[in-house]
């Protein structure tokens, strides 16, 4: 009889666009967060958890890059024949949240949600298929003051976390604007809304994608199409070419309008304007001039100055927020104003090559949204926060330590004395000293003093049988003695111990001393 087969061992391994988070991340990433949601709420916001798993109908059919309704979600059927998916956002949930419960929230209902989503796309350096999103939406309010509100707490935040002022800048735009520019170049039929419907998806990712293609890469997916390194293949929205000029003046319009800013400068003084400095009523001048023969896009010009009005009197200049037409948004469901937060200073990439930083937020007005559940128009509009790239920002301004610091590790010199070294660490934990017992093998000292150095820990406390019938501790400075150990000649290390005895009474302000001297936070 032959033998049953060995069922292969399972790989050790995460899937393909997943990653997992350790200890100091996790700490970092909460922190931050933690400083998000203090803006928000000082803004009048409230929290929201809702699931993480919709219907598919549900959720709707707006990601980028995708033509059919399962494509870039994680989705499965139910017995029953339903469709579930995973949220690939936290806007699609929140118009089914508020379209569910509108009887019980207030209106306007302004709430914030944090929380890990998914999209089943292709992975690449620095692309997951799982991250952090943290937004921010008010649902109820038409009023172009509810856009700029987002707008100002969106500042608020970037420099609540560490992001200095210029270091970053918020662009606005308003898909009213690029509906106009679309009309005038022919492939809007403002009496057929669904005409040309695929064409515009189209454009509306490719614009998105300006960052990233640059001007000869959207220009491609305009006309026939575009392949890219790897090369796969995507088709564009084949569009004549008169209809792509009109849409590439709308592309270029930021590098106009700079370009005669700039000009101006040279005409009226000596010093010319800066590069990039890029004037609120200058744009709106261009851009009322680009759609002049559209009335949607007029109505969206209007929208623009009657937000950078309202930035203005609160102290929000072009300094912080410019109004640029190359923003777009790539999602379908933006019906208005959109906005986009960018980091400006430099940083090397994968090949020693200097780019900005990029893009870290987004967002818009969505008034379609909650009309698909309810029938009745509800206007919203909100940000979203990429919570791993705002991290990953920070580490590279060090605003965030890359490296935490562990507990204090009290070692076990004698295991029949466990109750005592649980004492030790009992009250340090009481006294907000993050603290832990050797709970390994304690057979071998330097062991424990090898794990001690894994966790990072600034602190190790010894105490034998001699420490203890003296009724005192050996208090080992762990970051001291690494000092030491890589500078220090022979006189310098006698003259610095990092080891200290102390009574057993004064284990707390000892250790507390210590943690303070190195700059290390309690708790």
């Amino acid at each position: 009889m032959a033998k049953p087969k060995k069922q292969p061992r399972p790989k050790a391994e995460t899937p393909k666009g997943f990653r997992d988070y350790f200890g100091a991340e996790v700490t970092q990433r909460a922190e931050m967060l933690a400083a998000i949601a203090a803006v928000y709420h000082r803004y009048g916001f409230d929290a929201l958890e809702s699931s993480a798993v919709e219907t598919v109908e549900a959720l709707g059919k707006f990601l980028p890059d995708v033509d059919r309704p399962n494509e870039g979600v994680f989705a499965w059927q139910e017995d029953d024949a339903d469709w579930l998916a995973l949220r690939y956002d936290l806007t699609a949930p929140l118009a089914r949240v508020y379209a569910q419960h509108r009887n019980d929230l207030p209106t306007p209902y302004r709430r914030y949600a944090m929380g890990p989503v998914w999209r089943n796309e292709k992975p690449g350096p620095g692309r997951f298929r799982q991250f952090y999103q943290c937004d921010a939406d008010t649902v109820g309010s038409a009023s172009m003051a509810a856009d700029a509100e987002i707008c100002a707490m969106l500042s608020d935040t970037l420099e609540a976390v560490g992001i200095a002022r210029g270091d970053y800048v918020i662009r606005i735009n308003n898909r009213k604007v690029l509906n106009g520019v679309m009309e005038v170049a022919g492939v809007l039929d403002p009496s057929d809304p669904d005409k040309f419907a695929h064409e515009r998806g189209i454009v509306l990712r490719a614009i998105d994608k300006l960052d990233r293609l640059g001007p000869d890469g959207v220009e491609a997916l305009l006309g026939e199409g575009r392949k890219d390194d790897s090369g796969d293949f995507t088709k564009g929205a084949e569009l004549g070419i008169s209809e792509i000029r009109v849409i590439m003046r709308f592309v270029h319009a930021t590098r106009i309008i700079e370009d005669q800013l700039a000009d101006v400068a040279d005409q009226q003084r000596d010093d010319p304007l800066p590069p990039g400095d890029v004037n609120n009523v200058e744009a709106v001048r261009y851009l009322r001039e680009l759609v002049s023969q559209s009335e949607i896009g007029l109505e969206g010009v209007s929208e623009l100055e009657e937000i950078a009005a309202l930035l203005a009197a609160q102290g929000y200049g072009p300094d912080r927020i410019v109004i640029d037409p190359s923003v777009v948004r790539g999602l379908g469901y933006y019906t208005g104003p959109v906005y986009e937060a960018e980091l400006t200073f430099e940083i090397f990439d994968d090949k020693g090559r200097k780019r900005q930083f990029g893009s870290v937020a987004g967002g818009g007005r969505y008034d379609d949204l909650v009309k698909r559940f309810t029938g009745q128009e509800v206007p919203a509009t909100g940000v979203s926060i990429g919570v791993d790239r705002l991290l990953a920002a920070l580490r590279e301004k060090g605003r965030i330590r890359a490296v935490d610091h562990g507990p204090v590790v009290v070692t076990v010199m004698d295991r029949d004395r466990m109750a005592d070294y649980q004492a030790m660490v009992a009250d340090l934990r009481h006294a907000g000293i993050r603290a832990e017992v050797y709970l390994g093998n304690p057979k071998n000292f330097g062991n424990q003093l090898k794990y001690a150095d894994r966790r990072n820990s600034p602190v190790a406390v010894i105490e034998g049988g001699d420490e203890k019938a003296r009724g005192v501790v050996q208090i080992k400075d762990l970051i001291l003695g690494a000092q030491i150990a890589e500078n220090a000649t022979l006189e310098e290390w006698k003259e610095r111990p990092s080891q200290f005895e102390v009574p057993r009474a004064d284990l707390v302000a000892k250790v507390r001393e210590i943690l303070s001297t190195h700059g290390i936070g309690q708790g």
